[in-house]
């Protein structure tokens, strides 16, 4: 089986939500499936059998002891949002050890885009050091980050009470945002982000339903990586031509991730894809290429 990037970084996300809520059993499972397909990189191969080692030594008895070891647990946390399970935890880890925050920040900066990584920053958000905004935002403006990661950092700080602006460099130009207007969840991006998506589904969700998915991940993804851009600018404005750009270039690239190219003229004609708007549509489709050419894991 091969693995798709879009669906590289949802395995990727599912994986650090396991390790956060310790479903180990889970987690073993998971890396044994990923480590028996292909389309990943080697250094995300690597990664992933570095982890399902740890896990295989940790727990001897397999899948089966890391699920009774969360079980253990399960009882007096089953009632637990598995945020506030981490947050919980977190804390308790800071009051036992003053330097917890220093290393959870200096395992971001050493392990940006790896599970170890990943969690570290979602653990920040919980921790109260002022240090550890300065040095976030330090890294978010002067580290050559992937846009995702970049978006990711915002998060955290905006999730610490950090505010104010940051100014990001994104290839050749420099993003200045503010770090309180970050959407945190799907329903906090620009109304223009969901219609995007909903007529895409009007085309998709009842007569190809795997299609639809792939483009929602993939779309979410996307405005996270393209967020403040001029690609993020043009299209909150909400100008109805240009949203059927987007849905057509997403449908497109869907499309081709699932069945291989050829169906690119056809998708247009469903949206009423015509005269200069064939051009920005053409513009979104590349936007839409680089980003996945360019996502983590994936080079």
């Amino acid at each position: 089986m091969v693995l798709l990037p879009q669906t590289l970084e949802f395995y990727r996300t599912k994986l650090t939500q396991m390790l956060e809520t310790e479903r180990y059993g889970e987690a073993i499972e998971t890396l044994e499936f990923l480590l028996g397909c292909q389309g990943q990189s080697e250094s995300s191969r690597q990664e992933w059998s570095t982890l399902l080692e740890w896990l295989r030594v940790a727990f001897p008895g397999g899948a089966q002891d890391a699920y009774d070891n969360a079980a253990v647990l399960a009882g007096e946390e089953a009632a637990e949002d598995p945020g506030e399970v981490l947050k919980r935890r977190t804390l308790e880890k800071q009051r036992e050890d003053a330097g917890y925050a220093g290393r959870l920040v200096r395992r971001v900066m050493e392990e940006p885009m790896t599970e170890r990584g990943q969690i570290a920053l979602e653990q920040l958000a919980y921790l109260e050091d002022a240090s550890a905004d300065r040095e976030l935002a330090s890294w978010l403006e002067t580290g050559d980050l992937h846009p995702l990661l970049q978006f990711r950092v915002l998060q955290t700080l905006k999730r610490r009470g950090a505010s104010g602006p940051v100014r990001l460099r994104r290839n050749r130009s420099v993003l200045e945002l503010e770090i309180e207007r970050t959407p945190l969840s799907p329903d906090e991006f620009p109304p223009a982000a969901g219609e995007v998506l909903r007529r895409v589904a009007e085309q998709t969700e009842t007569s190809d339903p795997s299609l639809f998915y792939f483009a929602r991940e993939l779309w979410m993804q996307f405005m996270m990586a393209a967020y403040g851009t001029p690609d993020y600018v043009a299209l909150v404005r909400e100008e109805d031509s240009e949203l059927d750009a987007w849905a057509a270039a997403l449908h497109a690239r869907a499309s081709e991730a699932l069945e291989g190219g050829g169906r690119a003229e056809r998708i247009r004609e469903i949206y009423g894809i015509t005269g200069e708007l064939r051009f920005r549509s053409e513009q979104a489709d590349r936007a839409l290429r680089a980003f996945t050419q360019s996502a983590p894991g994936t080079r």
